[in-house]
């Protein structure tokens, strides 16, 4: 989840956005499994304490993650658009127990395979 300083515009915020939804063509997300959302609906507003944007990815396993975490492109971005206008950062990875995995199979996505 992402939360930027009160002086970071609109574009700025939109532009990383854009930027980090294309991080899901690397190799490393898992059937290019990666979505930005935001801005927040929560009621009332106050539950999101300021966070504005949150991303979820899918990986195949630890080292999928770590390569993501680790590309030169995840870093570019980070780098460029969010490190120096950030206010906060949470970054909370988790594994799927195995018996849930049936929960994360989707069906391909048309005209990006």
């Amino acid at each position: 989840m992402f939360k930027f300083r009160s002086e970071v515009t609109a574009a700025h915020k939109a532009t990383f956005v854009r930027e980090l939804k294309r991080l899901k063509n690397l190799e490393c997300v898992k059937s290019h499994r990666l979505v930005v959302g935001g801005p927040s609906v929560t009621d009332p507003i106050e539950r999101s304490k300021g966070f504005e944007f949150a991303l979820l990815s899918f990986h195949e396993n630890r080292q999928e993650l770590d390569k993501y975490q680790a590309s030169k492109e995840h870093h570019w971005v980070t780098s460029t658009y969010l490190l120096p206008y950030k206010e906060d950062v949470i970054r909370f990875d988790f594994e799927v127990a195995p018996e849930e995995e049936h929960m994360w199979n989707f069906l391909p996505i048309i005209g990006m395979l």
